[in-house]
């Protein structure tokens, strides 16, 4: 016997399921199935004592089981066999997402190579270009993460058409390395040392009450460290590189403070008058790689001030947003269906443009997508739209 509502095709999810239960039991004289089917509550079943048997103590040779439930699906449920006998559906799109490690690999790679280039056709033109001389491999690498950088000491210069075509390729061709770099290393060891802090922050926990220096440091709402701490550790690696400069080119080049801090703050931000530059064996090979490095904070932190100044003038623009009253003009520009009102979902997405968040033909684009899972124009995608569709 099956028990439904036949006038109720769809019920509410407030109802409790109705389950049709099968008893089985096993005789002497063979195995049976009864079929007493009545109508079962899952949520408070009801099972008698004469149902219940120890398996270790002897007894008659009836034996009574629990009551083996059976769960039927509703009529009105879509089949399953539909779903599994659909074709095979095209491969989906995967998601694009950012591997920071391969990234970094590459830039790598690429920049191995990029300076390997450049030390040898500088070790083989050594004589068309002027400059104090130390060591043949420590002056190209030198020249070549001067050139990279842009910072343009002058102390090594191309002296033949042919050396002066070579630096300009390599310039040019140095700016894509940078990109790499920056957006590729940079940002991977920025992040690192972001997740490290969050992580220490959350172990740490915070106080019951008071001041919070994780409130300070960590934005809850959008689940990241605040920008204005991004910019002070920005600002901070962009002071250490000043710093270790400046020891370097007092200890080591013989400069007094007053031109090593000089010459310091003229590298690292690819100033590079040329009254001053790196004339030792030890102080090149240091400038190889701190130039790289130094240069490439130094434009993360200018970055990071940016995009400060452009947040604060979005939370501002959020704020008005929010804020403000809706007006007649506002509600006749929100009501998308022109039916002289507007839904909770077309005044969302008037805020979100207003606040500039999404544009006009993101909103365009993503009702063409719609439109396409909805043949039959009936504002809805229901599961017999989605099997024609993959069909």
């Amino acid at each position: 016997m099956e028990i439904g509502l036949e006038g109720e095709p769809f019920l509410s999810s407030r109802l409790e399921p109705i389950l049709e239960v099968e008893v089985e039991v096993e005789t002497e004289e063979g195995e049976g199935e009864v079929d007493d089917q009545f109508p079962f509550n899952i949520s408070e079943p009801t099972i008698s004592n004469q149902d219940i048997r120890d398996p270790c103590a002897p007894g008659p040779s009836t034996t009574h089981f629990l009551p083996h439930k059976t769960i039927h699906r509703c009529k009105t449920a879509p089949a399953l066999a539909v779903m599994r006998d659909a074709k095979s559906q095209p491969a989906q799109l995967p998601k694009p997402n950012s591997d920071s490690t391969s990234i970094i690999r590459q830039a790598f790679f690429l920049l191995f190579l990029y300076l390997s280039l450049g030390v040898v056709i500088y070790s083989f033109n050594r004589d068309n270009f002027s400059g104090i001389e130390t060591h043949a491999v420590v002056d190209a690498l030198y020249f070549c993460i001067v050139t990279m950088c842009t910072i343009g000491y002058g102390d090594i210069a191309p002296l033949t058409p042919a050396t002066k075509v070579f630096a300009c390729v390599f310039v040019l061709v140095g700016f894509g390395f940078i990109d790499i770099l920056l957006s590729g290393v940079v940002n991977y060891v920025l992040d690192l040392q972001e997740n490290m802090i969050l992580t220490g922050i959350q172990v740490g926990g915070a106080p019951a009450g008071g001041f919070s220096a994780r409130n300070y440091i960590v934005d809850v709402e959008k689940g990241r460290m605040r920008i204005r701490l991004k910019v002070g550790l920005a600002l901070g690696v962009v002071v250490l590189c000043i710093g270790m400069g400046t020891m370097v080119l007092y200890f080591v080049e013989n400069l007094d403070w007053i031109d090593a801090v000089y010459l310091s703050v003229m590298s690292v931000t690819t100033v590079g008058y040329g009254d001053r530059a790196f004339k030792t064996l030890p102080g090149r090979l240091f400038a190889a790689i701190w130039l790289l490095f130094s240069t490439l904070a130094v434009a993360r932190a200018f970055l990071y001030l940016a995009e400060a100044r452009i947040d604060k003038r979005h939370r501002r623009i959020t704020k008005w947003v929010l804020h403000r009253e809706i007006t007649v003009e506002d509600l006749l520009a929100a009501d998308i269906n022109n039916n002289g009102f507007i839904s909770k979902s077309e005044y969302v997405i008037y805020k979100l443009k207003e606040m500039g968040k999404i544009a006009e033909n993101d909103v365009l684009q993503i009702c063409n997508q719609f439109n396409k899972l909805d043949p039959n124009n009936s504002g809805k995608i229901t599961l017999p739209d989605l099997l024609e569709n993959h069909l």
